[in-house]
């Protein structure tokens, strides 16, 4: 991938989270780019402070439409469904993009 059109695209869980992740699905300007379903290990590992990349790909400079949908269980064992959009803004130059998952929220870090 050129640097300069480079996105990536991350997921963590905030610490301390009670949130069991089943599944993320990435949409960027409105097509679907990725779709994970977690296994117990990588679950495990996200809990412990791990960030996975999900999503490597190219994008044109300007805004961007990313749309994130998470499924899973918070706490208390009741499901979560969530989805979330945020306005992305792609300059020269590689962008990284992290998503941060809680038990009620779905945030965005932008670098």
């Amino acid at each position: 991938y050129p640097s300069s059109t480079q996105v990536a695209v991350f997921v963590s869980l905030v610490r301390g989270s009670n949130l069991r992740l089943d599944s993320v699905e990435i949409r960027l300007d409105g097509k679907p780019v990725a779709h994970h379903i977690y296994t117990f290990k990588e679950l495990e590992a996200l809990q412990q402070g791990g960030v996975q990349r999900i999503y490597t790909g190219n994008i044109r400079t300007g805004d961007h439409d990313l749309e994130v949908a998470v499924i899973g269980k918070s706490g208390g064992d009741a499901d979560f469904q969530k989805t979330e959009r945020f306005s992305v803004n792609k300059d020269v130059g590689p962008k990284i993009v992290e998503i941060s998952l809680a038990a009620q929220s779905i945030a965005l870090k932008d670098s």
